[in-house]
């Protein structure tokens, strides 16, 4: 085997192992009943796959192949340890059962276990025990199928930190005792927002990067993408997944359009809409028309999924229903009241009726705490005072957004449009 033919083949391994590994740490938890056991089996199942696949090929059912080999292993373990025979025969008699796949009754209720194990498996990882970014950091090891130096990489945090959130949130789970089982209609409505919220962090972390030289990291996009479409089909029945997948959807189908050949950033209004995916733009509308099938009542993510369904609609920049966002800006605003929001609600009021109405509400949040080193408050700002034709003011507030923001590209940006506001002073004189 030439080592063109290896590598393609390992690169083979790694695309499975980022679909296969949430069931497969899923399946292997409700056998061994310990997060980090299951872990090490996947992992040691990972490993013999390296070995055999390049000189063998990739089985057709590669998932089902690293589940047995891992159930193998775990069986090896058992007796090994001299567990209880009762133990050995639950094992065995599974591993037999999913051997079979001639028997159609076997791989239907094996689909069925892997669903409800995929559901226990994420619900774990964002319990509410963790704080925020460990739920993050676990949920992408554990259903992300990302390695610790990825998750580092991704959210530019040192690797050493990442690996002390996900050993502390495990030692956290165990210590509470935390069950592998089935959440009930009172746990669903309790974590779900939890679970939502990491899957929209993640999401938002790659669609606008916090920090660094790049101003997207589509892969964690992906990554969310993926964690959100196992949710939906775990939990067809909850209206706000419907939600926030029909808003990652449509948010995602403009990637392609949100950065240059440099990858410079393009704002929405400058954005070449002939790039943005259809595909995605179809599944999104198809999201959002099951959410409100199931809800009459719109929760916060299906309301923002509306706003970003109101631009996928439009086919140029001026064919956006602003009116329209603004109110659903408002609504979102009563629902969830938030500095953000209303940030946000400011710029669809100036789309909607103009520049000063949009000011005018921007600058009842100057004194807000959470805003007053948030980057995009001068960033709007200053976009406001610049169609105002207030150009040195809104340079001062580039210029200030500038300072904040830690992205490179986003900060490059911002400089340019403080450079723009000097040129446009320039031209036209004093402001009247």
């Amino acid at each position: 085997m030439t080592a063109a033919t290896t590598t393609a083949t390992h690169r083979a391994i790694e695309t499975v192992w980022k679909l296969e590994a949430p069931r497969l740490i899923a399946g292997l938890l409700r056998l061994v009943r310990d997060l980090d056991q299951a872990e090490d089996l996947a992992q040691e199942a990972l490993l013999i796959a390296l070995e055999h696949w390049p000189a063998q090929g990739i089985p057709d059912n590669p998932g089902a192949w690293l589940m047995t080999t891992a159930k193998r292993r775990a069986l090896d373990g058992l007796r090994r340890q001299k567990m209880l025979a009762r133990k050995h025969e639950e094992l065995g008699y599974e591993l037999e059962a999913e051997q079979n796949e001639s028997d159609p009754v076997s791989e239907q209720a094996a689909a069925a276990g892997t669903g409800d194990d995929l559901l226990r498996l994420m619900f774990i990882a964002c319990h509410p025990l963790l704080a925020p970014e460990a739920r993050v950091a676990l949920t992408l090891r554990l259903l992300g199928g990302l390695r610790t130096d990825e998750i580092a990489r991704a959210f530019l945090t040192p690797e050493k930190t990442i690996a002390q959130r996900i050993v502390r949130a495990k030692r956290k789970l165990a210590e509470h005792q935390v069950p592998f089982e089935e959440p009930n209609e009172a746990m669903l409505r309790e974590r779900l927002a939890t679970v939502l919220e990491v899957v929209y962090l993640i999401f938002n972390e790659g669609y606008t990067a916090t920090a660094g030289e790049d101003w997207l990291r589509p892969a964690l996009c992906e990554d969310a993408l993926r964690l959100g479409r196992i949710l939906a089909g775990i939990a067809p029945r909850e209206a706000e997944v419907h939600g926030l997948m029909a808003l990652l959807e449509l948010q995602a189908s403009r990637l392609a359009a949100r950065t240059d050949a440099d990858g410079a950033p393009i704002l929405l209004q400058d954005q070449n809409r002939a790039r943005w995916n259809q595909l995605l733009i179809r599944r999104g509308l198809a999201a959002l028309a099951r959410a409100r099938q199931l809800a009459s009542t719109p929760g916060p993510y299906r309301l923002q999924a509306e706003i970003a369904a109101c631009h996928a609609r439009a086919r140029r920049a001026e064919d956006t229903d602003w009116h329209a966002i603004a109110a659903f800006y408002a609504e979102l605003a009563r629902l969830l009241p938030s500095p953000v929001v209303e940030l946000n609600r400011a710029v669809a009021l100036t789309m909607a009726q103009g520049a000063q109405a949009g000011l005018a509400h921007l600058d009842t949040l100057r004194d807000e705490p959470a805003l007053r080193e948030y980057h995009l408050l001068p960033s709007v700002r200053g976009d406001f005072l610049f169609r105002l034709g207030r150009y040195p003011e809104a340079r001062a507030e580039f210029t200030r957004a500038a300072a904040l923001t830690r992205n490179a590209r986003e900060q490059a940006l911002l400089l340019d449009r403080a450079r723009a506001c000097e040129n446009a002073a320039g031209t036209s004189g004093p402001a009247p």
